[in-house]
């Protein structure tokens, strides 16, 4: 009797079509992972440069001076200062937690959308993949998202002399209604899990 208990149940044919399609998410995700790869490439490629400014290579300090210069500018940084150093690691720690973002959508979307990855006991098995569906991933790719506009926010602060006050308000703003919009996610879905919570008991 167990033995049919533990067989999973047979759908008929329109609803197992159905929930096949689920499969075609599989490209995207396939998709994102050759992103996460151009993103290796490029954060490499500016490492890659920073060290040879820092040793004084020619090439390596024209393309950095070019790779922090303010869009629309005609000010082109002359040598390799403090600041110089901090909008490219900047630069590199931006490059990091949009893959970090591409990971956490590869993996917990999969795992949520498509098929289990029976990582359960792995060593390795990222502590919020344990518990992750729609929800937990909504409010953590908002709290992602909130890291790299901070990022894009220091990096105009830093600049700020080479902005008009229009374009400082403008960006602030945004990265403000990235947090009300993370906060108004968590809140909604903290409602969703008491009410749950409540209809069980």
């Amino acid at each position: 009797m167990n033995e049919h208990q533990n067989e999973p149940k047979r759908l008929s044919p329109i609803p197992a079509f159905i929930f096949m399609s689920r499969w075609l998410q599989l490209p995207l995700y396939l998709g994102l992972i050759l992103a996460q790869c151009v993103y290796v490439f490029h954060f490499w490629v500016e490492l890659k440069d920073l060290i040879g400014a820092a040793m004084g290579n020619e090439a390596s300090l024209e393309h950095i001076f070019h790779a922090v210069a303010v869009p629309g500018s005609t000010s082109v940084p002359t040598k390799l200062t403090e600041t110089i150093i901090m909008l490219v690691v900047l630069g590199l720690i931006d490059v990091v937690m949009i893959s970090n973002l591409l990971i956490m959508v590869i993996v917990g979307g999969y795992e949520t959308f498509v098929s289990r990855m029976h990582l359960e006991g792995h060593p390795d098995q990222p502590e919020w993949l344990s518990h992750v569906n729609a929800s937990v991933l909504k409010t953590k790719l908002a709290m992602a998202i909130i890291g790299i506009s901070s990022i894009h926010l220091l990096k105009t602060f830093i600049n700020a002399s080479a902005f008009d006050e229009k374009t400082l308000i403008a960006q602030t703003s945004i990265h403000v209604v990235f947090l009300l919009s993370a906060m108004a996610i968590a809140y909604t879905d903290r409602i969703t899990t008491v009410t749950q919570n409540e209809s069980k008991h």
